[in-house]
């Protein structure tokens, strides 16, 4: 692999990877009420999750983002395998956004007060889908 390919994107590769992984870390020392919010939220959105113990849920999220971190942090991992993650996992908190009553204005894609920490998640949507598009972009160029 070539010193350009594993610096290609590094900035927002660190940068969203040390965010996540950070977050992940934290949800680790989450306490009962934190995993009954943040179940609550999820399983509104997503009803299959309703059978998963909150404490359990917390953890398997905070397994989760320590992976999609990692996987960002860890320069080698190739851009593809990185991006599709951090799509999947910007998909799904957007869901939560966008499924959640009172998180948009009604009628609108445009946060209210409660929704802007998730709707900013938008951002990790679109570096998820560069480093996948770059990978694309890089194979027709070769």
């Amino acid at each position: 692999m070539k010193l350009g390919h594993i610096v290609d994107r590094l900035p927002e590769r660190l940068a969203t990877g040390a965010f996540i992984l950070h977050s992940g870390l934290e949800k680790l020392k989450g306490d009962e009420e934190t995993a009954k919010g943040m179940h609550g939220m999820a399983s509104g959105t997503f009803p299959f999750l309703k059978n998963i113990e909150p404490t359990r849920f917390l953890r398997m999220l905070a397994i989760g983002e320590i992976t999609v971190g990692s996987l960002l942090l860890v320069p080698v991992v190739p851009k593809p395998v990185a991006g599709a993650a951090l799509t999947g996992f910007s998909a799904a908190l957007l869901t939560v956004y966008a499924r959640t009553p009172g998180m948009r204005q009604p009628g609108s894609i445009w946060p209210t007060q409660q929704g802007l920490g998730v709707s900013k998640d938008v951002w990790m949507l679109g570096i998820g889908s560069g480093l996948m598009l770059d990978s694309a972009t890089d194979r027709t160029r070769r």
